[in-house]
């Protein structure tokens, strides 16, 4: 299965000429060996001379994936790419790679032209002087280590199978790969600033070279907004005042273009008018108080594990969240294609920008040089994607082997992405432990309706909040009067996939009746309470042995519909905070 060649992968940086690489290449790997090091490029270039491409893979599908026609869920240490491009007439040409884990090493006509670290986030290379009209070998290398403590593997197993909440591993390749063109002049990045009290939008622009800059905003095929400066060089700030305001809001993206052109360089992209804030114990969206319904989304498929089928797979994920009456998700311990949030901005559907923190050693100092500059090209690619509301960089810092995590690790992340994007809030880490943070989330997974309402309760009548946490292990987070999100709970276990021994959080219930009495005591305890901003129910659906999804692996109907009509009349009720406009 090919995913659709003529729909650009990234909209927010569409560039006029570019061709995809996905569908069929020449592909070898190396089952993995203990202690495992990375290739130095003495190394690599020895491993090209040598490298044995005896399958064929379709790419972008990691070889773990049944679509990538391998299908192979051992560990591998490393796997290669071998295809032959046709190139154009040119004045510059970058070869782009949507994500591949983890190490990955270019060469182009068996020269090397650069290496990439990190499994989660884009990048690209520019080739022009590695390439000649007509056809140029390209060949990558990727290499992996799952069980090494300083590589982000999120919830990749680093066990031989899958088990509990972590799931089968992804290697190299598993984003889109495509070439692109590029005027000698050109735009490197920019980044859009939405104003919707003065009217207006402003892009900062990174430039290479000096050419006449236009841009142009257009709603719904009328121009409503432009402005140009002739001679635009290097970094440079551009107000677009707008003749129209439609707001981004929950269920309705009311999306701007913004077509763009810097000499003979043109980009299309595309903005949202929407502004974000914490007001005490509220989030307000466009200035009103709006109560996060969220559901934890993990971001797997069957059959593409990392990789979505194709747009309907990612369409359906947020059609079915939706319709059940959340607002939106935490895109959970993964960066997610660009794709997938072009739909959530189309949509209105609010997510948080997360990263696949799990596997690293939180005691260890050296990760901070290793996270930030992942972290970095996260927070760059997906900056002006106004579904996105909040960054999250770390899940659940538990410590590593009985080693307490390093404070300024989680404190310096946040401290950088806060100075990064001044517009949105920024959970330090998702549940524990808090260092410094603007909302203090908790995890929640007791199953007593009661003694769970009563604990957040308390937050209301003392100024209170139960954390398990904090009680478990005394002085390593406090609760400082921030906004409050009990950003996982339920995980209530519905076996419906009998292929894995199945996992979940606590007792499963046996009966819908049962299922239904419990979301309803759980989700209703936390819309009542007038300090709560909002919560992120675990899960969406299932993924292989963790079967406490509201839909199963393959997003069919695990209850009747009586029940899910349900559901969405719990979750549409209108919380205790949304009143306190």
């Amino acid at each position: 299965m090919k995913k659709d060649l003529s729909r650009h992968p990234n909209p927010q940086f569409e560039r006029e000429n570019w061709v995809s690489l996905n569908g069929s290449w020449d592909f070898g790997f190396l089952r993995a060996k203990r202690n495992h090091k990375f290739m130095n490029e003495k190394q690599v270039s020895l491993f090209y001379k040598k490298a044995d491409t005896k399958y064929k893979i379709n790419v972008p599908f990691c070889m773990e994936s049944t679509l990538s026609g391998i299908g192979c869920t051992d560990f591998i240490q490393t796997v290669w790419y071998q295809k032959q491009v046709s190139i154009s007439d040119f004045e510059r040409v970058f070869i782009h790679i949507g994500a591949a884990d983890y190490k990955t090493t270019l060469l182009v006509n068996g020269k090397i032209v650069g290496s990439h670290m990190g499994g989660y986030t884009s990048f690209s290379f520019e080739i022009t002087d590695f390439v000649s009209k007509g056809n140029n070998e390209i060949f990558i290398i990727c290499e992996d280590d799952t069980r090494n403590s300083l590589i982000p593997s999120g919830k990749q197993s680093e066990r031989k199978n899958s088990y509990g909440c972590c799931y089968t591993r992804t290697t190299g390749i598993w984003q889109n790969v495509y070439i692109e063109y590029a005027p000698k002049n050109y735009i490197k990045s920019f980044k859009i600033y939405p104003d919707i009290n003065q009217k207006n939008v402003t892009v900062e622009f990174a430039l290479n070279g000096k050419e006449n800059l236009l841009c142009t905003a257009v709603y719904e095929g009328k121009v409503v907004g432009t402005a140009s400066v002739n001679n635009a060089s290097g970094n440079m700030l551009l107000q677009i005042p707008l003749d129209e305001i439609h707001l981004w809001q929950l269920g309705e993206g009311n999306i701007y273009d913004l077509e763009i052109s810097f000499g003979n360089d043109k980009i299309k992209s595309y903005f949202g008018m929407r502004s974000i804030q914490l007001d005490g114990y509220r989030f307000l969206l466009n200035g009103k108080s709006v109560f996060q319904r969220l559901v934890l989304d993990q971001g797997y498929y069957r059959k593409g594990i990392y990789t979505a089928e194709n747009d309907d797979e990612l369409i359906r994920d947020i059609e079915l969240s939706m319709a059940l009456g959340f607002n939106g998700a935490r895109l959970h311990q993964k960066v997610f294609d660009p794709r997938f949030l072009y739909f959530c901005d189309l949509k209105g559907y609010m997510v948080w920008g997360e990263y696949a923190n799990w596997g690293i050693d939180y005691s260890n100092p050296k990760m901070l040089a290793i996270f930030i500059k992942e972290w970095t090209e996260a927070l760059e690619r997906d900056f002006n994607h106004p579904s996105i509301i909040g960054w999250c960089p770390f899940n659940e810092t538990w410590d590593y082997k009985k080693r307490k995590q390093y404070d300024p690790l989680i404190s310096t992340v946040y401290d950088f992405t806060k100075a990064y994007d001044t517009t949105r809030p920024c959970i330090d880490t998702s549940g524990n432990f808090h260092t410094k943070t603007d909302i203090y989330d908790v995890h929640d997974y007791r199953f007593d309706t009661e003694k769970f309402k009563a604990s957040f309760d308390r937050l209301m009548s003392d100024n209170e909040l139960y954390e398990h946490v904090l009680l478990d292990n005394p002085g390593r987070q406090k609760y400082g009067g921030e906004p409050v999100f009990v950003s996982e709970y339920g995980g209530i276990k519905w076996e419906t996939d009998k292929k894995y021994k199945s996992w979940g959080y606590g007792k499963d219930v046996t009966t819908e009746t049962e299922f239904l009495a419990r979301y309803e005591g759980l989700t209703t305890a936390l819309l009542s309470n007038s300090r709560m901003m909002g919560f992120c129910y675990t899960q969406l659906y299932d993924v292989e042995q963790e079967q406490n999804g509201l839909y199963t692996y393959d997003r069919e109907e695990k209850f009747s519909r009586k029940i899910y009509d349900q559901i969405r009349k719990i979750n549409m009720r209108i919380a205790e905070i949304e009143k306190q406009q």
